[in-house]
């Protein structure tokens, strides 16, 4: 298949990333990746559906990446996977023989290994420049289940109607769920049985990047997991930021122990980013060296900095994202053309232990076997007779609506083609009649 025919059919089926900003796939296809990365590193505390994916359709899975290997004349394609993810391992040994040109990395046991940056260095060794595309190093990365939907449109040409969630926490039974599109965070958590807490938060995304949404909140192509806690929980407390009084506090507390900067991954592979001299220059709105202010723009916003590094619980992580946010307004970018540094030799020994990270978060009974069910579960436990279909969940221009009040639609329909620029179809994910269409959503009631 030529690069440009299977541009073409991800478009058409909607398949962006499956996690993080969502960027459609199709723009990911490149002829200068000598290399192709899956990324199976589960990037957050408590998620659970990509090994659980990968070990299920494992043979699907690895026919879809070394297609995509060939399509862009890849000369390897990469598995990064945790070593003790053991159930997957041995799905992954039993078929990889086949695949003369595929090969398993595995990874430590380590928060964020994950992130793009940190993958890319764990089994290629390459350093991606601070701002920079894993492309500009000949590397393409994608998640598994974003490998799986790539098969499902090719080989099946069902597009992206549904998502992986694994809802974990106080609930009844912890699962990981098949759910439609547009389906609410209430309804997605009632497959996982009753709630045990009187007043939940949802905490949508993983507990280190994820943020806190409402009950009516809705699923889309880039939610990974829903971790259901008290609101009375210290993570749901530190996520109800105050950035005033989280500034008041870098002042008055903020010891300069340098902690953030030594244990960021990002720093230990050399991009210039100093969570500790941010803080100093923040806190007491000194602007003359601007450079501290625009190298955040490479911080990852793993969020190590502020719920575990920090020795007085202060929150470099939150102030660097609000500083972020008024640098872009002002119509500021990140710096261009910035070389890294060497990796530290020291970066190996300051790897922070899932673990250990789970524990320090107060999540560590969470920590359970969350069974993945298909489609035929969901019907059964919590069906879903309404969704909320954003036009915009990827990267990009949102999708243009095709569908007026009224119209009848199936499971699988187009009901948004992709936006002028970067952007992906978007489908029905159940069977209804369109009730309300607007720029940015569009509710289908079965």
């Amino acid at each position: 298949m030529d690069i440009q025919t299977l541009k073409k059919i991800l478009q058409e089926n909607g398949v962006v990333g499956a996690g993080g900003a969502g960027f459609p796939t199709y723009a990911k296809l490149d002829e200068r990746a000598e290399i192709i990365l899956m990324n199976c590193a589960e990037c957050e505390p408590l998620l659970k559906l990509h090994r659980q994916l990968l070990t299920q359709h494992t043979e699907e899975i690895l026919r879809a990446f070394d297609l995509i290997a060939q399509t862009v004349g890849a000369r390897e394609a990469i598995i990064g996977i945790k070593e003790e993810y053991r159930t997957a391992l041995e799905a992954l040994h039993r078929h990889i023989d086949a695949y003369s040109n595929m090969r398993i990395h595995l990874l430590p046991g380590a928060y964020p290994m994950g992130d793009e940056v940190v993958l890319i260095y764990e089994a290629t060794g390459r350093v991606i420049r601070p701002g920079g595309l894993p492309i500009e190093e000949g590397v393409a990365v994608f998640n598994v289940e974003t490998i799986y939907n790539v098969y499902c449109a090719l080989e099946k040409q069902e597009p992206v109607t549904d998502k992986l969630v694994t809802v974990v926490g106080e609930v009844e039974r912890p699962v990981t769920v098949r759910v439609p599109l547009g389906a609410s965070i209430a309804r997605t958590v009632a497959c996982a049985g009753e709630l045990l807490v009187q007043e939940p938060g949802y905490l949508v995304g993983g507990p280190m990047m994820g943020n806190l949404c409402e009950a009516d909140d809705v699923v889309t192509k880039t939610t990974n997991a829903i971790i259901v806690l008290d609101k009375a929980h210290s993570l749901v407390q530190k996520k109800n930021h105050n950035t005033a009084i989280d500034l008041k506090r870098a002042a008055s507390a903020c010891c300069q122990c340098r902690t953030c900067t030594d244990l960021c991954p990002r720093h230990a592979l050399g991009h210039p980013i100093e969570p500790h001299k941010f803080m100093l220059s923040a806190a007491n709105q000194d602007f003359q060296e601007m450079s501290v202010f625009l190298n955040t723009m490479f911080c990852s916003s793993c969020g190590l900095c502020e719920v575990y590094s920090c020795p007085q619980s202060l929150s470099p992580r939150t102030l660097i994202t609000e500083y972020k946010a008024g640098l872009r307004k002002a119509g500021l970018k990140a710096p261009e053309d910035v070389k890294p540094a060497s990796a530290e030799e020291s970066r190996e020994y300051r790897r922070v232990p899932e673990k250990r990270l789970a524990a320090r978060l107060g999540l560590a009974r969470y920590d359970v076997e969350a069974p993945l069910q298909e489609n035929s579960f969901v019907e059964k436990h919590c069906p879903v007779r309404k969704v909320k279909i954003l036009t915009g969940q990827h990267i990009g221009a949102p999708a243009v609506p095709v569908v007026k009040p009224g119209d009848r639609v199936r499971r699988g329909d187009v009901i948004a083609r992709p936006g002028k620029g970067l952007s992906v179809s978007i489908h029905a994910s159940i069977d209804g009649t369109v009730q309300k269409v607007e720029e940015t959503y569009i509710i289908i009631a079965g």
